[in-house]
């Protein structure tokens, strides 16, 4: 992880989202178990098979959520569904979030408001909710984006650009899935490691090299 951020310092700068005067707005990150950049025909192929498991994940630059400051606070959702996390999830999903171990109870609430905010149904039925440090870094190279996010020994992403030569297998692909955060602006990227190790579900999961992630910012009123 610490090396792919000094290989993005070496040529690029910390992506900002713009913050509104009145809201909160930040970075954002995820990624799942299935390709999001993908060719319908493979997509459809996957559905329910594949892509039931997601890692979310969001760093406020400013804002306040009912009053309180969550400036430089993050959260990070870790996705376990029945369905494929597609177009529309329909079935029942549950979810274990991770609250910015600087947080103090006030902005732990806050945050936890914040995933549900933007994570919607996805995050309805929280199994726990547990506090680590996080660290998440994006940055904005010479033609797209890189990221790295680790949330304790919990979750953990790491991305790079998607290679419009190297990483196109049948020539039709193309963000299939939108993120799954709503207020998001963001890019599919390729997820170079993609994990969750947490015993909350009962299962593990570690992917590399997938066509599976979402880098950008989020911004809400």
């Amino acid at each position: 992880m610490k090396k792919l951020i000094l290989m993005c310092a070496l040529v690029c700068v910390l992506a900002a989202a713009p913050v509104s005067a009145a809201g909160i707005a930040g970075l954002y990150l995820e990624a799942r178990t299935c390709d999001v950049y993908v060719a319908s025909c493979v997509a459809n192929a996957e559905m329910n098979v594949a892509g039931k498991h997601a890692v979310l994940a969001w760093k406020v630059d400013k804002g306040t959520i009912d009053n309180v400051a969550l400036d430089g606070l993050s959260v990070v959702a870790v996705v376990a569904a029945s369905d494929t996390l597609g177009l529309k999830q329909n079935g029942p999903a549950k979810a274990v979030l991770i609250v910015d171990g600087k947080a103090d109870a006030k902005q732990r609430a806050a945050l936890i408001s914040l995933a549900e905010k933007q994570a919607g149904d996805l995050v309805k039925n929280i199994i726990s909710v547990q506090s680590a440090p996080i660290d998440l870094t994006i940055c904005q190279c010479k033609g797209g984006t890189c990221s790295a996010m680790k949330a304790g020994n919990l979750a953990r992403i790491e991305t790079r650009c998607i290679d419009a030569t190297h990483d196109k297998v049948c020539g039709n692909e193309a963000a299939y899935y939108p993120p799954l955060t709503k207020d998001a602006n963001a890019k599919a990227a390729v997820a170079v490691n993609h994990s969750f190790t947490g015993k909350d579900f009962n299962e593990t999961w570690q992917h590399a090299e997938r066509r599976s992630a979402y880098v950008g910012s989020f911004a809400m009123k």
